[in-house]
């Protein structure tokens, strides 16, 4: 299928690993300009030729902090005028109520919530004024299963999803569109750092971490960073444009409600 994608403009943010890699890597792959975000050069280098390599498309590199104002500044003025935002962030550690002081509150409110409202509100006017902008968001299966301990994540990401659905009503009669995905047991570095943590408290090795990690998904395996990519390649496609202000779940069918 033909995405209608050849030479979007693409930023991709925390995009030199993991799922920002694969989303960016299955963009350049439909024909996108893609902006490549990161924090190490050396890494941002990789990831940019891994790209090439793969697509033949190089893309532009831009080394900035998204939890900082001067980064995302620097990340807006390189992107000039996308016409695709993809948002991802590092995730908050888990922890217990006791350990999270008003600084742990702040720190994941910047980095989860108040980072990507700020790109899209930088960004949005200019998506609307072409006719065509697509907006994703990559939050977490927890924004609607709730866990405690993973309540910095929930909460930052919870009001993230709130803003982009009350601002998509507004927006998506000029083709702008914005939609969630909502990633559980995709495997990455991070599951690899859950599956060190389950090491540490069960008295188990990594092997039979991972192992627990699998039977933990009604799929029976971890999802591949490349599912997770497809889905948001499409909902950024021209094909995709009716669909805004959605949470599009990718787990494994590991999701027990209804809605």
């Amino acid at each position: 299928m033909d995405l209608g994608l050849l030479g979007r403009r693409a930023l991709v943010c925390a995009s030199s690993r993991g799922l920002g890699l694969a989303c960016a890597s299955a963009l350049a792959r439909e024909g996108c300009d893609v902006i490549l975000n990161g924090r190490d050069a050396g890494r941002l280098a990789d990831a940019a030729d891994e790209i090439e390599r793969l697509h033949g498309r190089r893309p532009t590199l831009a080394m900035a902090d998204l939890n900082t104002a001067s980064g995302r500044a620097t990340l807006l003025e390189i992107a000039a005028g996308p016409d695709i935002l993809v948002n991802n962030n590092a995730g908050p550690p888990p922890g217990k109520l006791g350990d999270w002081d008003h600084a742990a509150w702040l720190g994941a409110l910047e980095a989860n919530m108040l980072a990507p409202i700020e790109l899209i509100t930088a960004v949005v006017g200019g998506m609307r004024e072409r006719r065509f902008g697509r907006i994703v968001n990559i939050t977490s299966a927890v924004v609607k299963s709730p866990r405690l301990g993973l309540s910095l994540s929930t909460t930052a990401r919870t009001g993230l999803t709130a803003f982009c659905k009350g601002l998509q009503r507004e927006v998506v009669a000029d083709n702008v569109t914005i939609n969630n995905l909502l990633p559980q047991h995709i495997d990455t570095g991070r599951q690899q750092e859950m599956a060190q943590r389950m090491m540490r408290d069960r008295g188990i090795s990594f092997e039979e971490a991972r192992a627990l990690q699998a039977r933990m998904v009604r799929a029976g395996r971890l999802g591949r960073p490349e599912e997770l990519a497809d889905a948001c390649a499409f909902l950024c496609s021209a094909q995709a444009s009716f669909i805004s202000g959605q949470n599009l779940q990718v787990d494994g069918g590991s999701y027990d409600g209804l809605i």
